[in-house]
C-alpha cells in the first residue's frame, strides 16, 4: 500500500467563483468536490484546494496575481506535483500558469480526457479519445511545460503519448485527419447495424444520466450482464448493448452510454458525439438519476442540457430514481407514475415496476387477441411464434386457434381471423 501511495501524484484543486447566474458553469463547493472525485478517479491524491472569489477571470493568468502567488506557496508547502483548475484554460493561461508555478498544470477538460483514455476499451473509443486529446492539446503544447519533454506516466499523459505531441504540427494535423476518416468509416458501419435493427423490429432504449448515477449497475441488473460498474466517475466509457424480451415478446436493446457531467465544454460533447449518438437514435430513454445525492436537481438539469445539445430531447423518457435504498424514506412512500420509477439497481428493488413502465412506454405495445389461423397459413403461424407472444394454442377443424399478444403491424395482418374461432 505504501508503494502505491508513493507513486500517486499530489494534486491541488483551484478555481474562481464568479457568482454568475448559471451556477452549473461556476466554480462552487460542489464543482470542486466533483473535480476532486475526478482527480481520484484518475489516480491522484487531493492535497488541497483553493477557490478565489472574483467577478471576472484574468485573461492571462485565470486567477489574480496575489492568489496565484498564494497558490505557488501552497504547491511548495504541500509538496504538490500538479494543479488542476476547475475551468478550461486558454493556451495563454496554460503557458503563463505553468511557467509561474513550475509544476504540471491541467484543467477540467484535460482531466476528463485523461480518464476517458484510461477507461476506453473498444477500438473506436480509443480513437475518439486520441482525436479529442490531439485537438485539445495542439494549441496548448507549449503550456504543458517540462513534462511534455519526456515520455513518462501520470495524470494527463495517457492517450496519444508525449513523443507524438512533440512532433511537428503538420504531422499532428495528418494524424487528426486520419483519425477522423477512420471514425467516419466506423460510423457508417454502426448505421448499417442500426438499419438492420429497425428492419428486425428491435426497440432501442438508451440509458442516460449523470456520471456515477448507476447506469451500468442497472444494465447488469436488467440483463444479468457483466458490465464493469464501480463507484467512480466515468467508470464506463464505451457504449454497451444488451438485449431483453418483454412479457409481450417485444425485443428491447438496452444501450449503456457515457455519463454526463457539469461544465463539459461543447467541443468535448462534439468529440464524443459518436459515443452519445445511441441516445439520439434510441426509441426511448431511461434517465437514471442518483436520488440519494444532494445535487439531484442540478444533475438532472445538466443531463437535460446535454441531451438538448446532441439532439436527443423530445423522446419518450422514464425517469429512473436510483439508489433509493440510501434514503430514510421507505420506498413505498414514493409516488410512482408512468414516467417515474423509484428503484435500487444494486438491491434489485422495484425492478418489476421498472420493467412494467418500460413495457407501457416503449413503442409497439401489444394487445391481446384470439384468432383462428387456417391450416393453409402455416407460415403465418410460424411467424407468430417467432415475433409475437403466444399465450395458448390448440387445433380445431377450422385451423390453429391461438390467443396472442400482437403489435399493431401484426394486428392489421391477422384481424380478418379474429373472432372466427
Amino acid at each position: 500500500m505504501e508503494n502505491n501511495e508513493e507513486i500517486q501524484e499530489r494534486i491541488i484543486l483551484a478555481g474562481v467563483h464568479r457568482g454568475i447566474k448559471e451556477v452549473l458553469w461556476d466554480t462552487t463547493e460542489e464543482s470542486i468536490r466533483e473535480l476532486g472525485e475526478l482527480a481520484k478517479t484518475a489516480g491522484g491524491i487531493v492535497a488541497g484546494e483553493m477557490i478565489q472569489n472574483k467577478s471576472d477571470i484574468e485573461s492571462a493568468t485565470y486567477m489574480g496575481e496575489g492568489k496565484l502567488e498564494e497558490l505557488k506557496n501552497a504547491v511548495q508547502a504541500l509538496d504538490a506535483d500538479m494543479v488542476v483548475f476547475d475551468d478550461e484554460l486558454s493556451p495563454m493561461q496554460m503557458r503563463n500558469i505553468t511557467d509561474f508555478l513550475g509544476v504540471k498544470v491541467l484543467d477540467r477538460s484535460m482531466l476528463i480526457l485523461d480518464i476517458f483514455a484510461m477507461r476506453a476499451q473498444s477500438g473506436e473509443g480509443k480513437l475518439q479519445v486520441e482525436l479529442a486529446q490531439l485537438k485539445y492539446r495542439l494549441p496548448r503544447l507549449r503550456g504543458f511545460g517540462v513534462e511534455m519533454s519526456r515520455t513518462g506516466a501520470g495524470i494527463g499523459t495517457r492517450g496519444p503519448g508525449e513523443t507524438r505531441l512533440e512532433s511537428d504540427r503538420r504531422h499532428i494535423h495528418r494524424r487528426i485527419a486520419a483519425l477522423e476518416a477512420e471514425i467516419k468509416e466506423l460510423k457508417k458501419h454502426r448505421e448499417l447495424i442500426r438499419a438492420r435493427r429497425r428492419k428486425d423490429g428491435v426497440i432501442t432504449v438508451a440509458l442516460v444520466g449523470y456520471t456515477n448515477a448507476g447506469k451500468s449497475t442497472l444494465l447488469n441488473t436488467l440483463t444479468d450482464a457483466s458490465v464493469f460498474a464501480e463507484d467512480k466517475l466515468f467508470a464506463t466509457l464505451d457504449p454497451t448493448s444488451r438485449a431483453i424480451t418483454l412479457d409481450d415478446n417485444r425485443k428491447i436493446l438496452l444501450v449503456d452510454t457515457v455519463g454526463f457531467i457539469r461544465k463539459l465544454p461543447h467541443h468535448l460533447v462534439e468529440a464524443f458525439k459518436s459515443t452519445l449518438e445511441e441516445a439520439v437514435v434510441a426509441d426511448m430513454l431511461l434517465h437514471v438519476i442518483d436520488a440519494s445525492g444532494t445535487e439531484m436537481d442540478n444533475q438532472m438539469t445538466v443531463v437535460s442540457h446535454v441531451l438538448s445539445d446532441i439532439g436527443a430531447s423530445g423522446k419518450p423518457v422514464i425517469n429512473v430514481f436510483n439508489k433509493c435504498d440510501r434514503l430514510e424514506m421507505y420506498l413505498s412512500e414514493f409516488s410512482d407514475n408512468g414516467n417515474s420509477v423509484y428503484i435500487s439497481a444494486k438491491d434489485r428493488i422495484n425492478i418489476d415496476k421498472l420493467m412494467e413502465a418500460i413495457s407501457n412506454v416503449a413503442p409497439g405495445r401489444k394487445q391481446s387477441v384470439a384468432v383462428c389461423i387456417p391450416y393453409s397459413e402455416g407460415s403465418l403461424v410460424s411467424e407468430l411464434h417467432e415475433t409475437q407472444k403466444v399465450i395458448s394454442e390448440k387445433y380445431s377443424e377450422n385451423g390453429t386457434e391461438m390467443e396472442l399478444m400482437v403489435d399493431a403491424r401484426m394486428y392489421d395482418r391477422i384481424k380478418k381471423y379474429i373472432g372466427s374461432i
